[in-house]
């Protein structure tokens, strides 16, 4: 249920949009991220810090996107976004000697140091080409593809690779962890 609370936020944002305009869209994107991070505050008594850089580059951009009624701005939030998840792999990983993807999921399943750099390196190439992408099709194509894109082609795209980066550590899990998960 959490993870659909996620989306909740992109979904106003689409509709709005194809309701009224990109610029409704994006200050119902603002409003909407604001109310869901006041939300998670007042249940859980504490933000998660995906979600306040979520928040702080909505608004940077959505406040940009409005005040300048110009699109680019929101546009590039998604690309923004990519790009702070990329660097936070690669700066934990090699500044810090932290992989943030095993420390989220390294309790649940137990593989090699350089099964989790890999998948942390491969996470790093996602967000860099979703961003890339992103500028693509933001910049090239009509405002309408774009919208579509973000929100479900890069739904979709995400859905695939985790799935796929579920499927490389399965195979990389020893026997008994995989015993374990089917039990």
């Amino acid at each position: 249920m959490k993870q659909f609370a996620d989306f909740i936020p992109l979904i106003i944002f689409f509709v709005v949009y194809k309701t009224v305009d990109i610029y409704a869209a994006t200050g119902a994107l603002m409003a909407a991220t604001c109310i869901q991070l006041l939300i998670q505050w007042v249940k859980h008594k504490k933000l998660e810090k995906m979600h306040l850089v979520t928040l702080v580059l909505v608004l940077f951009f959505g406040g940009l996107t409005m005040f300048f009624q110009n699109d680019a701005f929101i546009k590039w939030k998604v690309t923004a976004v990519n790009g702070l998840f990329a660097l936070a792999l690669l700066v934990s990983r090699y500044g810090f000697d932290k992989n943030l993807i095993k420390q989220m999921l390294g309790k649940e399943m137990t593989v090699p140091n350089s099964i989790w750099d890999r998948v942390n390196l491969a996470w790093v190439a996602f967000f860099t080409g979703c961003g890339l992408l992103n500028i693509y099709v933001a910049f090239s194509l009509s405002q309408e593809v774009w919208v579509n894109f973000k929100v479900f082609g890069l739904l979709g795209l995400t859905f695939l690779f985790t799935l796929a980066t579920a499927l490389y550590l399965y195979r990389h899990m020893p026997a008994s962890d995989k015993t374990n998960l089917k039990g």
